[in-house]
C-alpha cells in the first residue's frame, strides 16, 4: 500500500514513533484518527509524495508507536504532549518547519501543534473535526457517545473492549462512513490489531480521558487569547461527524484561526478513504499555494 516508502521507528523522550516517509519536496506530516493508524493515508500519501516529502506516523498509543505509562491526570496522553512528540520526530527527520494534515484525533493533535508551536507549522489542514472545547460546549449528543465511553473510569472501557474489540472497530468504520465496502479486509485487520492489545486500548482510553479534562482546559485557556497563525484548511464530510446542520465548521474555526478556508466533500467521516481523489486534489492545491 505504501510502495517506495521507507519505514522508520524514531526514539523519543517518552518512547518511540512509528511511521513511513517518501519524497523530496516540502515536508508534510499526515496524522490519522480513530480507529485507524497511518495506514488510513494509503490512497493519498503516494500522490502527495510526488510533490512533497510525506511523513505518515502512528500517534502515541496507536499502531506500532509507543505506549508510555500514563499518570493520574492523564497528562502523557494530552494532545499537548502528543503534539510535542510529533514535533520531536519531525525535527529528528530534519524538518524544523512543515505542514501538517490531521484527520479526527490526528486533527486535534495538528491544531494543538499549530497553537503551541506556531513557528514550526507553516500550513494546517483539519479533517472532519471542530476544536475539542467546542465539542464539549456544543453538546453534540449521541453521535459522540464514543467520547464518553472511552473516557469512562479505568478499567471499564478497557475490559468491555477486550471482550469483543471487533464490535467497536467495525461499528466505527461502518456507522461513521457512507461508502459501503470502502475498507478492505487488509485495512480492517490493521485497524483491529491495535484494539486486541490491552496496552494500546488503555492508551487510547487515556487519550479520551485527557480530551475530557486537559485538552478541554488547554483549549479554553487559549480561547480568545491565542489563535492559529498559519493558513488553515477545514474539510468535512457531507454526512460526517460535524455535518449535523447546526454546526458551521468554517464559522467555528474562524474563531480559532487567522486565515481559514474549507469545504465539505461528498462522503462520510473518513475523507481520505471514502473520497481519496477529491481529498488529494484539495490538499495538493492548499499545500502548494
Amino acid at each position: 500500500m505504501f510502495t517506495g516508502f521507507e519505514i522508520f521507528d524514531i526514539p523519543t523522550a517518552a518512547g518511540h514513533i512509528h511511521g513511513r516517509v517518501k519524497g523530496s519536496g516540502p515536508p508534510v506530516l499526515l496524522l490519522h484518527g480513530i480507529p485507524e493508524t497511518h495506514v488510513m493515508w494509503h490512497h493519498v500519501a503516494a500522490e502527495l509524495a510526488e510533490a512533497f516529502t510525506v511523513i505518515a506516523t502512528d500517534l502515541r498509543g496507536y499502531g506500532d508507536s509507543g505506549t508510555p505509562p500514563s499518570t493520574p491526570d492523564h497528562g502523557p496522553y494530552s494532545m499537548r504532549e502528543i503534539a510535542r512528540e510529533q514535533v520531536e520526530v519531525m525535527a529528528a527527520l530534519g524538518h524544523r518547519r512543515f505542514a501538517v494534515v490531521g484527520h479526527d484525533r490526528g486533527a486535534r493533535c495538528a491544531y494543538r501543534m499549530a497553537l503551541d508551536h506556531p513557528g514550526v507549522i507553516g500550513r494546517l489542514a483539519v479533517l472532519d473535526v471542530i476544536p475539542t472545547a467546542e465539542v464539549f460546549r456544543a453538546e453534540l449528543g449521541s453521535g459522540f457517545w464514543v467520547w464518553s465511553f472511552l473516557a469512562a473510569p479505568e478499567p471499564v472501557p478497557e475490559q468491555l473492549i477486550s471482550g469483543s474489540p471487533e464490535v467497536l472497530v467495525n461499528h466505527m468504520l461502518d456507522s461513521w462512513s457512507s461508502t459501503p465496502g470502502v475498507f478492505s479486509d487488509e485495512v480492517r485487520a490493521a485497524y483491529l490489531a491495535q484494539f486486541r492489545d490491552p496496552k494500546r486500548v488503555h492508551a487510547i482510553c487515556e487519550e479520551y480521558r485527557a480530551a475530557a479534562t486537559l485538552d478541554r482546559e488547554h483549549d479554553e485557556a487559549d480561547r480568545g487569547i491565542r489563535k492559529i497563525e498559519c493558513p488553515t484548511l477545514v474539510l468535512w464530510g457531507e454526512t460526517g461527524g460535524i455535518a449535523d446542520g447546526a454546526t458551521d465548521p468554517l464559522r467555528v474555526w474562524g474563531k480559532w484561526c487567522d486565515t481559514v478556508t474549507g469545504t465539505a466533500l461528498p462522503c462520510g467521516h473518513f475523507l481520505p478513504e471514502e473520497a481519496p481523489r477529491r481529498t488529494t486534489d484539495v490538499l495538493s492545491r492548499f499545500l502548494q499555494a
